[in-house]
């Protein structure tokens, strides 16, 4: 059976249509502005040494990778933008180690224009075995919104890597964030 041809003003109706339902068709989250959020550098504790201590050239190297790894899954699953810190380095430098704190790092994001601030620090158990703690915070208020921890059993970049991600997936991400009201 062929196909009949509209008459051109039925093609001008169905156009615009289609042009209003463009216009007025919810998309839902990727339409709306995504969530910012002050990711701030992961931490590394280590308990064992009185007064805390700088981190090894390959933990910072580490700390760098789960931060990144943090940052990307945020973006990608959680919807969130993280925004950029740097501008209050000396802020950040000042306040920190954010662990110590209760809710510092929200004055700070929301100094940034950031609606949430994330945190996160590793605790050395051992040589082989460390603790990931990372929380996200209301930066109007302080509160926590979600956290999350994982024990990481090996020293490698990849398990490091991998124990952010289950955190993330497993704790942060595992209900939707919510919205802010």
């Amino acid at each position: 059976m062929p196909f009949a041809v509209p008459s051109p003003s039925v093609r001008a109706l169905l156009a615009g249509l289609a042009a209003l339902a463009l216009l007025v068709a919810p998309d839902g989250p990727a339409r709306a502005d995504p969530r910012k959020a002050a990711v701030f550098p992961v931490e590394l504790l280590d308990p064992g040494v009185v007064g805390g201590r700088r981190a090894r050239p390959d933990e910072t190297r580490k700390l760098a990778l789960v931060t990144d790894e943090l940052k990307g899954m945020l973006a990608k699953q959680g919807g969130l933008e993280p925004v950029d810190t740097a501008a209050q380095a000396a802020e950040i430098a000042k306040q920190g180690p954010f662990y110590k704190c209760e809710d510092c790092a929200a004055p700070i994001a929301r100094t940034l224009g950031a609606d949430l601030a994330v945190t996160g620090y590793v605790e050395k158990g051992s040589n082989q075995i460390f603790n990931l703690y990372v929380r996200i915070l209301d930066a109007a208020t302080g509160k926590p919104v979600r956290a999350g921890q994982v024990v990481i059993r090996a020293d490698t970049d990849d398990t490091w890597a991998h124990a952010m991600r289950w955190v993330v997936k497993n704790r942060l991400l595992a209900e939707p964030l919510p919205e802010k009201s």
